[in-house]
């Protein structure tokens, strides 16, 4: 038990750390080099690590959810100057869905990996860890709800007309945030367990 949740923290770690590079290197791919000054188009996670989106959160969701998990963090966001892209209209959607983006294609590989690779039943577990959690933190970030990728998105395709309506999400976000996490995992992880299988062509029996 001890190195399953090992196991799933480092798994946590390391899929934050490719979704924040993903973020900077889409801004910068945009004309925006603000994450590069900043060090942060690497794949190093002392350069990601937030004290409470790292450790203190994915605590507590383990603890709200009585260690049934999911897991849930974030890292330290990347720097961005949406001033500098050069698509002014959609640059900041293609950013924030630079994120759960890769954790899609992170989840694709592996899960591709164990459906049709034979594989050690100790490689196929971590494997599997991978593609599931990346397949939470994809569905997770893609959320309405700020601070999560999700609400960029919607912004970006609202624009202003509906500012009342981002104002009041920027303002309950937090609360909004942990009322989701308290009552709304038992709608998200059924999907999750889906794409799972449709990946892997198995079901999910840890």
């Amino acid at each position: 038990m001890l190195l399953d949740t090992l196991i799933l923290i480092i798994v946590l770690l390391f899929s934050m750390v490719f979704h924040e590079v993903a973020h900077g290197y889409a801004a910068y791919k945009l004309g925006d080099p603000t994450a590069k000054y900043a060090g942060r188009l690497t794949l190093n996670p002392l350069a990601h690590l937030d004290p409470v989106g790292s450790f203190l959160f994915p605590l507590f969701t383990l603890i709200i959810t009585l260690g049934r998990g999911p897991v849930f963090g974030w890292a330290k966001p990347v720097p961005i100057n949406p001033y500098n892209f050069s698509d002014q209209k959609w640059g900041e959607l293609k950013v924030s869905a630079a994120g759960p983006g890769i954790n899609f294609l992170i989840a694709l590989f592996f899960g591709s990996l164990v459906r049709f690779f034979s594989l050690p039943l100790t490689i196929l577990d971590i494997f599997s860890f991978i593609c599931i959690y990346n397949l939470f933190l994809m569905l997770f970030n893609l959320l309405p709800i700020p601070p999560l990728d999700g609400s960029h998105i919607l912004f970006s395709l609202l624009g202003d007309k509906y500012y009342e309506l981002k104002i009041m999400l920027q303002q309950y976000g937090l609360l909004f945030l942990f009322l989701f996490l308290y009552f709304g995992l038992d709608f998200i992880e059924p999907l999750v367990f889906k794409m799972y299988s449709v990946i892997t062509g198995q079901g999910f029996a840890f």
